[in-house]
């Protein structure tokens, strides 16, 4: 049988304990207090009750100011009020609500009236203590998910001599659509993908988790990175509704120093020249990754020389926002990279992270409005 839910009844007249106790006591377990000092004992000790009804007027302490104290105690603030009173005015029951209580039965008592009130402020409790615990059961599982998906990406960045290679990775939410994830062939030659799935959330992380073992299979072709993305394409497409992703991939060699690129949809990677003193975008852009099963994508060769940086990253950046409304956008990240050429590459990232709050002039959260991933690479002397 189903423990009966508690009611705790607090009122300084033992009829009127007694008429509220011989309306409930059918259907609830019942526990009494003639004082609000006494109701405020009473509380502290199992089982707590699932609802008190509550007095207004009693000496020394009144219902008030007991409500007040109730809502004040982390253990007791969760359990709805509701006044017992013979006051009929407007402002009496606005001072009850202002002070927590979730309703007012009047005096003289209705049995239907105090009935229909206890059942549904004991059934409101319930559905709120439900959804409670279910919103930490979602909790839970978000940050089992984020830690899942924080363990597929790469814990560190490729150490390669000839190359010093940064990257920082912001979700907007505990588990984000954005990914990246090298392919080190051997020690002249990384293939470097970064990617972006529409959306946010967790539809988008579970798409961008399939993306770690979709390019591990890329491995036997990493140099070439139009076959790269088709193949992703491939093992991507009829696998999800809803989503696409945009990807850039990028392959070193060191030997050549040259750089081989295709997209898929994505930003352009920027370049900056050290011969040159700027900044420039390499763009070699197919249709994204999912929708399209034939889909073919074509791929640029650079030359590399020491000095120079690639900058990889996806358009969370591009969206980022100012307390104006004004998005970062393209030609502001691109002077940034040409203003700060000296800095290394982890400062680099570091230097515009903070830089992104500081244009924004708001607090880190309510101006990035999508995922933001950064990597970047300095081409060093080898």
């Amino acid at each position: 049988m189903e423990d009966k839910k508690l009611i705790l009844v607090v009122d300084d007249e033992p009829v009127n304990i007694r008429l509220a106790n011989s309306i409930l006591r059918d259907d609830y377990s019942i526990r009494t207090a003639a004082s609000g000092v006494e109701a405020l004992r009473l509380v502290q000790s199992a089982p707590m009750p699932d609802l008190i009804l509550l007095d207004v007027m009693m000496p020394k302490m009144n219902g008030y100011e007991v409500c007040r104290s109730l809502k004040a105690n982390p253990q007791t603030r969760d359990i709805p009020v509701i006044f017992l009173t013979g006051q009929i005015q407007d402002t009496d029951e606005t001072q009850g609500f202002e002070v927590g209580a979730v309703d007012y039965i009047h005096k003289p008592f209705s049995v239907a009236v105090v009935k229909a009130r206890v059942r549904t402020h004991i059934m409101l409790r319930e559905a709120r203590e439900q959804l409670s615990r279910q919103l930490m059961a979602i909790n839970n599982e978000l940050e089992m998910a984020r830690e899942i998906q924080l363990s597929i990406l790469p814990s560190d960045t490729p150490k390669i001599e000839g190359l010093n290679i940064a990257a920082r990775y912001i979700p907007m939410s505990a588990v984000a659509g954005d990914f990246y994830d090298f392919i080190s062939v051997d020690e002249k030659h990384l293939g470097i993908l970064i990617a972006d799935v529409s959306g946010h959330g967790l539809p988008a992380a579970l798409v961008a988790s399939m993306l770690k073992i979709a390019l591990s299979a890329q491995s036997p072709h990493a140099f070439d990175p139009a076959r790269v993305l088709a193949g992703l394409n491939q093992s991507l497409h009829g696998k999800f509704r809803g989503h696409y992703v945009t990807a850039a991939y990028l392959f070193v060699d060191l030997e050549k120093d040259v750089v081989s690129y295709a997209g898929a949809g994505h930003p352009p990677v920027l370049l900056w020249r050290k011969r040159e003193g700027m900044a420039r975008e390499l763009e070699e852009n197919g249709l994204f990754l999912g929708p399209f099963p034939e889909a073919t994508f074509s791929s640029i060769q650079v030359p590399l020389e020491a000095g120079d940086r690639l900058f990889l990253y996806t358009d969370g950046i591009l969206e980022f926002k100012s307390r104006a409304g004004e998005e970062f956008g393209g030609d502001r990240l691109r002077q940034f990279i040409e203003a700060n050429h000296t800095l290394s590459a982890v400062h680099l990232l570091e230097t515009l992270i903070r830089q992104l709050w500081l244009w924004a002039e708001q607090a880190p959260g309510p101006a990035q409005l999508d995922d933001i991933t950064l990597v970047a690479m300095d081409i060093m002397s080898h």
